[in-house]
């Protein structure tokens, strides 16, 4: 099953600056403007390795980790450590809720799908993996970990986390939104032990699945070029307990655009069929309204549109969820019943026509984490009617994964994402026994 190990993490040394303006949140989440912005606090911030510009980023990319290296802004640790990385924040209506998620950062050999280790639960898109694999090759490094899941009924290793942790972090800062803290552990017994709680554990990739699937690419590269990488038989991944309280996961709507002949009436009359279709008098109930459905077990989504010149909304509950194992015989029980399959099964595909591949290639559907924006596209006609979704359950995400399935890509979104640039991993750096 899962193979962890300890590793000589890559991290900043003082001399470079303040973790606070060192680090940045994944790349794909990262604007130009916001690019720039967190290289005018800090010249050494990450994104410049992680997030490349220019004629050729990612030489470039390669030329300045080198340099880094060279003068001391950057040093893999003496000591092969597991990382015990925590993040503070707050959510819930108004963000008035406190909520704290902890892990270790290891790495973790890479695993073909089919072997049943590392398994994945959602589609990807090649231009992401493609990027991905061109920075891998000009750097040989991870700079950001993949967050994966995993099952402990026991909870022996969260315990083992929290006793390790108990005492002050090595770093610790804010960012805006979440507070940040790094514990280093070397002690080889602790190191043994979490190898030893993971031997026989599968691993759920919760976000990363383009990171993962561009390590496993790059392993069998490094192989067959015989390309010197001891560390690309392994990937860094932040791992936490499937039953974390800590763990917060946003739904991601659905935006369409440019459909020819794009019409609400004929998106509400098809969905008589299978949906009871309840009108909303405001945006001010959606949450509500959603959010009641889901605590029922409902399979429901928000239908938005302009109706002459004003926002209109609609209330869309499945009636019977007996017509997905019609539609759908090939998928599990648990693929059938996600919210999102109900919504690209019997709405996208059979109403609007939007099948898998313009899906896959975003020609007519976009997404966002954002209500408002969703809102906001379609007041303003950017688009022509977004679908407003609940987010999908941690025990939902397992279950496909568990059964050899994916999602549709962008089902999941998992808050708070990790920062990047705490610790990273150089693929030239010594692996231990």
């Amino acid at each position: 099953m899962a193979d962890i190990k300890a590793f000589h993490a890559m991290r900043y040394t003082d001399a470079a600056g303040a973790p606070a303006e060192l680090t940045c949140p994944p790349y794909d989440i990262i604007s130009d403007a916001e690019r720039a912005a967190y290289l005018a606090k800090n010249e050494h911030n990450v994104i410049r390795l992680e997030l490349p510009r220019g004629d050729d980023p990612y030489t470039g990319a390669g030329e300045t980790l080198r340099a880094w290296l060279a003068d001391g802004t950057l040093k893999c640790d003496d000591d092969a450590g597991i990382y015990i990385y925590e993040e503070e924040f707050l959510t819930g209506v108004d963000h008035g809720e406190r909520r704290s998620l902890k892990g270790i950062v290891c790495l973790v050999r890479v695993e073909d799908f089919a072997a049943g280790v590392v398994l994945p639960h959602e589609e990807t898109l090649s231009k992401a993996k493609r990027d991905r694999f061109e920075l891998m090759k000009a750097t040989n490094c991870n700079f950001s970990q993949i967050y994966s899941l995993y099952q402990d009924e026991t909870g022996e290793t969260q315990r083992r986390i929290d006793r390790l942790s108990a005492g002050t972090p090595r770093y610790e800062f804010f960012d805006g939104l979440v507070t940040h803290r790094l514990w280093i552990v070397n002690d080889k017994l602790a190191l043994e032990a979490f190898r030893a709680d993971f031997a026989a554990r599968k691993l759920y990739i919760a976000d990363g699945h383009h990171r993962y699937e561009t390590a496993i690419n790059y392993r069998n590269y490094c192989r067959e070029n015989a390309v010197w990488a001891p560390g690309s038989e392994f990937v860094m991944m932040m791992l936490v307990d499937m039953a974390h309280p800590g763990l917060v996961v946003f739904p991601t709507h659905r935006l369409v655009r440019d459909l020819p002949d794009f019409s609400a009436e004929k998106v509400l009359s098809g969905s008589e069929t299978y949906f009871d279709i309840a009108p909303l008098s405001g945006a001010e109930e959606i949450e509500p309204r959603l959010k009641a459905d889901y605590d029922a077990g409902k399979k429901s989504f928000v239908f938005a549109y302009k109706q002459d010149s004003a926002m209109a909304y609609a209330l869309l509950s499945l009636r019977d969820l007996s017509v997905m194992a019609e539609l759908l015989p090939e998928k599990s029980e648990a693929s059938r019943g996600l919210d999102v399959s109900v919504l690209h099964t019997l709405v996208l595909e059979r109403i609007l026509g939007i099948d898998k591949e313009n899906m896959a290639n975003q020609k007519n559907l976009t997404y966002t984490r954002s209500l408002d924006e969703a809102l906001e596209s379609v007041a303003q006609e950017q688009s022509q009617c977004a679908f407003i979704l609940n987010p999908t359950r941690v025990e939902e995400i397992g279950a496909v994964a568990a059964a050899g399935e994916k999602m549709p890509q962008k089902s999941t979104y998992f808050y708070p994402k990790l920062i990047t640039g705490l610790v990273m991993n150089n693929l030239e750096a010594p692996i231990e026994d």
